[in-house]
């Protein structure tokens, strides 16, 4: 198994609300889906949801256990800072507020920028909610903040270095988990057929865990920029992800479903690694972030630093995913690159049946099974 640098318990059974200001909170997200989607030609049994709020924000349900990706809840009309006389204006409503928010166990952050992360999230929430998010992110969320001000459990994760979330369960809930690992044929090794589950969970503590790792990814293209922005700091370090949701026991991780989400980059040399690295593995989801992010503005677009349309879909040639949802599109008016564009490019090489569109207040519902055994 992996070696994780960070190990974080979350425990769904006690919940709380993400907000400091503990107001009361719903059980679930009050609004409700307003549609929900599926796998395009392998739909039931499903156990997952992904809930799409708006720009790169998500709500990632299983087991009891939920995680919020990038969390921008500043409504049409707002402004955020991207850098040195870099602004962007909010297009869009989120489809939820933040405060309309459920409990939620830990928050995946790509990077410290305030579309991702908005100065109102940043004021509002509470303090030792765990956030895994970059190095430099990091350090903007607690070694450059006041005492009472740091956020207590961020957890940084550079590129392939990986965090294990182990979700607490109730006894009671035990037959179930061992029902989706036995009903779930292996995806990746055939030597687990046969093998006893009852007897593999009472020796080896098997139960629901996410191993979250970090993927390369890169705002500014190679090169003389790139070069100037590591001197100038004008645009943050960024991570991709790769979570995969399945099963763990005291000696093995058995994966039942990868979800890679690209993160703010663009289509760089470093993202073959990821296509490398998990070339015999199967991957299920891709969140795809688009919009063709131009800056410093929509007026003087100059240089542009998340994927458009075509890069889109050259990632998904390079990653081939089971399933792609594109997300972060048309939310800001520094997207230049419309999820229209997106469409046309996808029909045009044949891979309309590999994508998934939400709105905002959509969700996917998927499976996550037992999975194969990965040493």
């Amino acid at each position: 198994m992996t070696t994780a640098k960070h190990s974080i318990q979350l425990d769904p059974s006690k919940p709380k609300a993400p907000t400091r200001d503990d107001a009361d909170f719903p059980p679930s997200i009050s609004v409700g889906a307003k549609d929900t989607k599926t796998h395009p030609s392998k739909a039931g049994d499903e156990n997952a949801s992904i809930y799409f709020i708006g720009t790169a924000t998500t709500v990632i349900e299983w087991e009891g256990s939920r995680i919020l990706t990038d969390p921008n809840f500043l409504h049409a009309g707002d402004h955020v800072h991207l850098g040195p006389g870099v602004q962007g204006t909010r297009r869009t409503n989120p489809a939820i507020d933040l405060h309309e928010l459920p409990h939620v166990d830990l928050i995946l952050l790509s990077h410290y920028h305030a579309d991702h992360f908005d100065q109102k999230v940043e004021q509002s929430l509470r303090r030792d909610l765990p956030i895994v998010t970059t190095p430099h992110a990091k350090e903007c969320l607690t070694e450059k903040k006041s005492e009472e001000e740091r956020f207590t459990q961020v957890y940084d994760l550079d590129h392939f270095e990986s965090a294990i979330l182990d979700i607490k369960q109730k006894k009671k809930n035990d037959d179930h988990f061992d029902s989706a690992v036995l009903n779930e044929p292996d995806k990746t090794s055939a030597s687990e057929e046969g093998t006893s589950i009852d007897n593999k969970k009472k020796e080896n503590n098997l139960h629901p865990s996410i191993q979250i790792t970090g993927m390369p990814g890169k705002h500014v293209p190679p090169g003389p920029l790139s070069i100037a922005n590591d001197i100038l700091s004008a645009v943050p370090p960024t991570n991709g992800w790769m979570l995969e949701l399945g099963h763990k026991t005291t000696t093995s991780f058995h994966s039942g479903y990868k979800i890679y989400i690209s993160g703010d980059t663009l289509l760089v040399p470093e993202l073959s690694t990821i296509a490398e690295t998990y070339k015999d593995q199967n991957i299920d989801l891709m969140l795809l972030h688009l919009g063709g992010t131009t800056i410093p503005s929509p007026g003087v677009p100059l240089l542009m630093v998340t994927m458009d349309a075509k890069q889109g879909v050259k990632l998904m040639e390079l990653i081939k995913p089971d399933v792609t949802i594109p997300i972060h599109y048309d939310d800001y008016d520094v997207f230049l690159s419309p999820l229209e564009d997106f469409r046309k490019e996808v029909e045009k090489e044949g891979l309309g049946g590999k994508v998934v569109y939400l709105d905002r207040a959509e969700e996917y519902k998927f499976r996550v099974g037992g999975g194969g055994e990965r040493e």
